[in-house]
C-alpha cells in the first residue's frame, strides 16, 4: 500500500532551511514560499488521515496557520517538512474532534496510478475494487493513533523514528500501535468477507 515518499527532496530542504530562518525571524514572504513548497504535501497528508477533500482543505488551512503562529518556536529539532507533517496530523485530530462524523479514508485518493497490467484484467480489477472498499471500511474504524500510524508507515514510507518524532511518542509506541494496528486491520477485513 505505498505509493512514493512525499517527503521532501534534500534540494527542497537546502531552500527550505533559508526559507524557513526568515520565516523564523517574522518574515512573511519568506513564509509564503515556505507555503508554496509544502502546502501539497500537507494537503495530501491531511486528506489521508480524515479522507475528505473538503474536510482535508479545512485542515491544511488550520495546520498552515498554526505553522505560522508556531514559527518563531521552530527549533530546527527536525525538517521542517517533518514538524509541518506533525501539526498536520494534530490539526486533523483536533478537526476530526470538532467534527464528531464516522471517518472514510479515500483509498483511491492514496492510489496514484493503476496498474496498466490489471486495467486488461477485469476479475482483477473486479478484486482490487472490493478489496480497496473493504480496505477503506476497515481504515476508518481504526482508532485516530491507530489510523495515523498506519498511514504515515504503509502509505507515506516513514520509519519508525519519524512516525515517533511526528506524533511525539517512543520508537516503540510507534511499533506497538503499528502492529496493533495491523492486527486490527486483519481482523475487520477478516469480518467483512
Amino acid at each position: 500500500m505505498t505509493s512514493g515518499n512525499p517527503r521532501p527532496s534534500p534540494k527542497v530542504e537546502l531552500v527550505s532551511d533559508e526559507l524557513v530562518e526568515r520565516a523564523r525571524q517574522g518574515d512573511a514572504v519568506a513564509f509564503s514560499e515556505l507555503v508554496a513548497i509544502h502546502q501539497h504535501e500537507v494537503y495530501t497528508l491531511a486528506l489521508r488521515l480524515v479522507g475528505n477533500s473538503a474536510l482535508a482543505a479545512d485542515v491544511s488551512q488550520e495546520a498552515l496557520i498554526r505553522a505560522w503562529r508556531a514559527m518563531a518556536r521552530f527549533r530546527g529539532d527536525a525538517a521542517f517538512g517533518t514538524w509541518l507533517h506533525r501539526i498536520t496530523v494534530n490539526a486533523a485530530w483536533t478537526q476530526r474532534s470538532k467534527a464528531k462524523r464516522h471517518l472514510y479514508v479515500d483509498l483511491g485518493a492514496i492510489e496514484d496510478r493503476p496498474d496498466p497490467v490489471l486495467l486488461n484484467d477485469p476479475a482483477s480489477v473486479g478484486e482490487r475494487l472490493e478489496m480497496r472498499g473493504r480496505l477503506s471500511g476497515a481504515i476508518a474504524q481504526l482508532s485516530e493513533t491507530q489510523r495515523a500510524v498506519v498511514v504515515l508507515r504503509d502509505v507515506y514510507g516513514w520509519s519508525h523514528a519519524e512516525i515517533s518524532d511526528a506524533l511525539s511518542i517512543s520508537v516503540t509506541a510507534a511499533k506497538v500501535r503499528l502492529h496493533r494496528a495491523h492486527h486490527r486491520l486483519r481482523d475487520l477485513l477478516r469480518e467483512s468477507q
